[in-house]
């Protein structure tokens, strides 16, 4: 029987890279990383939904949101919540074949 690596499994059944189709997943899976890390780190915090939101100025539902990938989250809302969280980012961006490190 043969093995098949996850990379080979994931372009034959969402696409190869730089395929829209493939581009769509892994944007939806970077958004659902980023929901578990808040959620988690929240939780190491003893902070509820609530009191997150509290802290950044929304309601307990949007906090949900972002934690459960429901929604695309404004870029300073997500900041607000990792520094409500005193947890240190970094952003890495990539334009045409270059790398830039934004921290």
């Amino acid at each position: 029987m043969k093995t098949y690596s996850l990379e080979e499994m994931t372009n034959k059944h969402i696409g190869k890279v730089g395929t829209p189709k493939r581009d769509a997943f892994e944007n939806e899976l970077r958004l659902d990383v980023l929901g578990q890390t808040i959620k988690s780190i929240r939780k190491e915090r003893n902070l509820t939904q609530e009191e997150l939101g509290e802290l950044i100025g929304v309601k307990r539902a949007q906090i949900s949101k972002i934690e459960n990938s429901l929604t695309d989250a404004r870029f300073d809302t997500i900041l607000k919540v990792f520094k409500a969280l005193n947890a240190k980012i970094n952003f890495n961006v990539e334009i045409l074949n270059q790398k830039l490190v934004i921290r």
